[in-house]
C-alpha cells in the first residue's frame, strides 16, 4: 500500500502561486470535564463569498498543524482534537483552478495522494478528533468530516454534498471508500452518484443527520457551545454513539453487489455509457464492501488521477466556469442603472405557462401580478392554479403561512385590459402567431405607461415583426423561457435593432431577481437554443424518413451524452411546438434545416412515441407508425452516418451563428445549451465536444476554441 509519509509533494507547492490559501490556527478550548480540545478553524481570510478552499499549499499546512497536534496528544497535553470552519462554511471542496492545472498524470496523482495523506491524520491522531460542520461542506469538505472520528452539524448549514460526479470527477479524499462504509451502500449511491446526476442536488443538515453521515445536530444559535459540550459528554463516556449502520451492521454479502447491479441499470438506462465518472464511482463503492481502508485510499488515488487528466474533466470546468463566472455577468447587457424600476407586472394570458410566468414573478420579484384572458372562467382558472402551487409550496415548508397569504393577494386576474394601466413589465404568454402576438401588444400599448416595457416569450418568432406595429417598438424585448419555468435556469434576453437600453437593462435586471441566467441573443430565428435543438431533432427526422428505426436513431445519438435522445425531447418539448420550430428555422435556412409535412400529422396524434421504465424512447406508436410510414423512404442511415451529420451540422451552424453575431462570443452559445438545454458539463456544452470530434475542423477548417479543450492524459 502508498506510504504517504515518503512522497515529495513539493511539485505541487510550485503550481499554487495563485492559490488562497485556507490557514488552519488553533486554540486550546478546556472543556466542562476539565479535557482539552485543541480546536482548528479554517479561514481564507475572505467573506462568506470566497468559501475556504483546499489547495496544496492549504493541505500542506492544515497537515503540519496535524503532525503539531499528533505530538501534543502523545504528550498528554490535548484529548480531543475539533476542526471547524469560518462563519457559514466549513470548506467547498478542493481548489478546482489548482486541480485543473495540474499538468500531468503525476501530478493529479500527487493531488489525490495529499489529500488522503492530510486528512487521513484526522483518524491518526492518538485521540479523537470532530469534525464540526459548521456550515457549508462540499466534496473535501465532507472528506475532512468523514476522516474525522466524530461529527456534528449545524442546522442551519447550507449545503453538504459529494458534487464530484457532477464535475466529471470523484470523491478522491476518502469519500468513496469512508461513506459507504458509514451509511450503507444504498444511502451511499444517493449522495455519491444519484444526487450529482440530479442537476447537483444537495443535502440539508437534516438529511446528513437522518442518513447517518452525522451523529449530532444543534440548532445554529448555540451550535458551536452545543457541540463542545457534546464532545466533552462522547470523551467523558456519558455519550455513547450509537450509529445504525455500524461497519458491523452493514450486510455486504447479498445486499451490497444488488444495490451496484440496479443502480448501473438505472445509470446505462438514463445517461448512457458516455460518462465515465459515474462508472468509476460505482466500481469505486462496490471495492469498498471489502479490504482495507488504504487499498480503497490507493483506488481513489489512481481514478482520480485518471479522470482530472482526461477530457470530460477539461470539458466539466470549462462548463462549471461559465456557469459560476460568465453567467453571474452577462456580457453585452448594459448598465443596471438604467432598469426600470418594476413595481408591478403583468402577464397577458392565464394559461398554464402564463401561469407559471405569474406564479414565479410574485415568488420571486413579490410585487403585485395582474393576469388576463379572453373570458373570466379562464382567468379564474389561472388564478386558482397559481394559488394551489402557493399552497403547494407552504405544505412544504418552503413558504411560512405570512408569506403565502401575502403572496396570494398580490395575484389578481380580470378581463378588463384597463387594468395593465400601471403594470411597469408585461410579458405576453399567447399563442404562437406573429398576428395574434402584434394584436395584444397593440392592445396593451394603448393602456400602458410610455416607458412600460413589453416582453415576450416566443420561442422562435422574430421579435422585431412582433413588433412592428408599436408606436414604440424600442420598449419591446424578447424574455424566452425554458420549460420547465420554474426549473430551467435560462432566459435569452432577445435584443432587436430598435430595442433601448433601458428595456434592456430591465430585461437583464428582472431576470436576475427572478433568479435565472439571462444571455443576450440576436433577434435571429431560433436565438440559440432552439435553433440549435431544432438542427438535432431535424437530423433525427431525416434519418427516420429515411427509413431508419427509431430507436436505432436514439442510439446513434448516444455518443453526444445529451440527458435525453432526440426523440424524447421532442416529446418533452411537444410534437406541435417541435414541429413550429421546424418550419420555422426551414423557412429562415431552407438549405440547412430538415422538416417534414408529415412532422404536423405525428403532432396531432395523443401518443407518438413508447418508452421504457426508464423514459427512453424505443419507438414510435401503432399510430405513428401509420402515420409516418406514408413518408418513409427505404434507405436507412448507419448510426455512424448520423453521428456524423449531427456534428458537422451542429458546427456549421454555430460558426455562422457567431459570424452573424447571434450572441457576442462562443462562450454564449455553450452557456445557453448547459442552462437552456440540460447539454452535459462533461461535453462542455458543445463546442469543446466538437473540437475534440474533429466536427469544427472538418466544417471550417479551425476549432472554436484555441487551444482546445482537451484533457492531458
Amino acid at each position: 500500500m502508498t506510504n504517504y509519509d515518503r512522497i515529495d509533494f513539493s511539485p505541487l507547492l510550485a503550481l499554487s502561486d495563485s492559490e488562497v490559501v485556507t490557514h488552519s490556527p488553533v486554540r486550546d478550548i478546556t472543556l466542562a470535564s476539565g479535557k482539552v480540545l485543541a480546536l482548528i478553524t479554517l479561514d481564507n481570510g475572505r467573506d462568506h463569498t470566497r468559501p475556504n478552499t483546499l489547495g496544496p499549499a492549504t493541505l500542506t499546512e492544515l497537515g503540519a498543524t496535524l503532525d503539531t497536534l499528533a505530538t501534543r496528544a502523545a504528550a498528554g497535553e490535548i484529548d480531543a482534537v475539533g476542526i471547524t470552519g469560518k462563519q457559514y462554511i466549513l470548506a467547498a471542496g478542493a481548489d478546482l483552478s489548482e486541480v485543473s492545472n495540474v499538468g500531468s498524470v503525476e501530478n493529479a496523482r500527487l493531488i489525490a495522494q495529499l489529500g488522503h495523506h492530510v486528512l487521513g491524520k484526522l483518524s491518526d491522531l492518538g485521540v479523537p478528533s470532530f469534525a464540526f460542520v459548521n456550515g457549508l461542506a462540499l466534496g473535501g469538505g465532507l472528506e475532512i468530516a468523514l476522516n474525522s472520528t466524530y461529527r456534528t452539524v449545524d442546522a442551519s448549514a447550507a449545503a453538504i454534498a459529494l458534487p464530484e460526479v457532477f464535475l466529471g470527477i470523484i470523491p478522491g479524499w476518502g469519500g468513496a471508500y469512508l461513506l459507504p462504509n458509514l451509511i450503507g451502500i444504498e444511502n451511499a449511491l444517493e449522495v455519491v452518484i444519484s444526487n450529482p446526476l440530479k442537476q447537483n442536488r444537495v443535502l440539508k443538515p437534516q438529511q446528513a443527520y437522518d442518513l447517518g453521515i452525522m451523529d449530532a445536530i444543534f440548532p445554529a444559535s448555540s451550535y458551536l457551545e452545543s457541540s463542545l459540550r457534546w464532545a466533552d459528554d462522547v470523551l467523558t463516556g456519558a455519550v455513547k454513539v450509537e450509529r445504525k449502520n455500524a461497519p458491523g451492521k452493514i450486510e455486504r454479502l447479498t445486499k451490497w453487489p444488488i444495490a451496484i447491479k440496479m443502480a448501473r441499470g438505472m445509470l446505462e438506462s438514463k445517461i448512457g455509457t458516455v460518462p465515465r465518472s459515474p462508472y468509476v464511482a460505482l466500481d469505486l463503492l462496490d471495492k469498498a464492501k471489502s479490504g482495507t481502508k488504504a487499498e480503497g485510499f490507493a483506488r481513489e488515488d489512481e481514478a482520480l488521477a485518471s479522470l482530472v487528466t482526461g477530457d470530460q474533466f477539461a470539458a466539466s470546468m470549462y462548463a462549471f466556469d461559465l456557469v459560476q463566472k460568465r453567467a453571474k455577468r452577462p456580457v453585452g447587457a448594459p448598465d443596471k442603472a438604467l432598469a426600470k424600476k418594476v413595481t408591478k407586472v403583468g402577464v397577458i394570458g392565464a394559461g398554464l405557462m402564463a401561469s407559471q410566468f405569474a406564479l414565479l414573478f410574485v415568488r420571486k420579484l413579490q410585487v403585485p401580478v395582474l393576469i388576463t384572458d379572453l373570458d373570466q372562467a379562464r382567468v379564474d382558472k389561472g388564478v386558482a392554479y397559481i394559488h394551489d402551487e402557493i399552497g403547494k409550496l407552504e405544505a412544504k415548508g418552503r413558504l411560512d403561512g405570512d408569506t403565502a397569504n401575502k403572496l396570494r393577494a398580490l395575484v389578481t386576474g380580470t378581463t378588463d385590459k384597463s387594468a395593465y394601466a400601471d403594470c411597469d413589465f408585461v410579458i405576453e404568454a399567447v399563442f404562437e402567431e406573429v398576428g395574434v402576438k402584434q394584436a395584444v401588444f397593440a392592445e396593451i400599448e394603448a393602456v400602458v405607461a410610455e416607458d412600460a416595457i413589453l416582453a415576450t416569450n416566443t420561442s422562435s418568432l422574430s421579435v422585431e415583426e412582433i413588433g412592428a406595429k408599436l408606436a414604440h417598438p424600442e420598449r419591446l424585448v424578447g424574455f424566452h423561457f425554458f420549460n420547465p419555468v420554474a426549473v430551467m435556469p435560462l432566459i435569452e434576453v432577445v435584443k432587436t435593432p430598435k430595442t433601448s437600453d433601458a428595456a434592456l437593462s430591465t430585461a437583464f435586471v428582472v431576470a436576475k431577481g427572478l433568479g435565472k441566467n439571462a444571455v443576450l441573443t440576436a433577434d435571429a430565428p431560433g436565438f440559440v437554443v432552439n435553433r440549435l435543438l431544432a438542427k438535432v431533432m431535424g437530423e433525427a427526422a431525416r434519418a427516420v424518413y429515411e427509413g431508419t428505426p427509431v430507436a436505432d436513431v436514439e442510439k446513434a445519438f448516444a455518443p453526444l451524452g445529451l440527458p435525453m435522445g432526440p426523440f424524447q425531447l421532442i416529446d418533452l418539448v411537444g410534437w406541435k411546438v417541435a414541429a413550429h420550430v421546424q418550419d420555422t428555422m426551414v423557412r429562415a435556412f431552407p438549405d440547412r434545416f430538415y422538416a417534414n409535412e408529415n412532422f404536423h400529422e405525428l403532432a396531432a396524434l395523443d401518443a407518438v412515441v413508447e418508452k421504457d421504465k426508464g423514459g427512453r424512447v424505443t419507438g414510435f406508436t401503432k399510430a405513428a407508425e401509420k402515420v409516418a410510414k406514408k413518408a418513409t423512404g427505404s434507405t436507412p442511415a448507419s448510426a455512424q452516418e448520423i453521428l456524423r451529420r449531427v456534428q458537422d451540422g451542429l458546427a456549421q451552424e454555430i460558426k455562422l451563428m457567431l459570424d452573424e453575431g447571434v450572441v457576442p462570443e462562443v462562450e454564449d452559445i455553450d452557456l445557453c445549451l448547459i442552462l437552456g438545454a440540460g447539454w452535459p458539463f462533461i461535453d462542455g456544452g458543445a463546442t469543446p465536444y466538437l473540437d475534440r470530434e474533429g466536427a469544427s475542423e472538418r466544417v471550417f477548417g479551425d476549432t472554436f476554441h484555441h487551444p482546445p479543450i482537451r484533457g492531458i492524459a
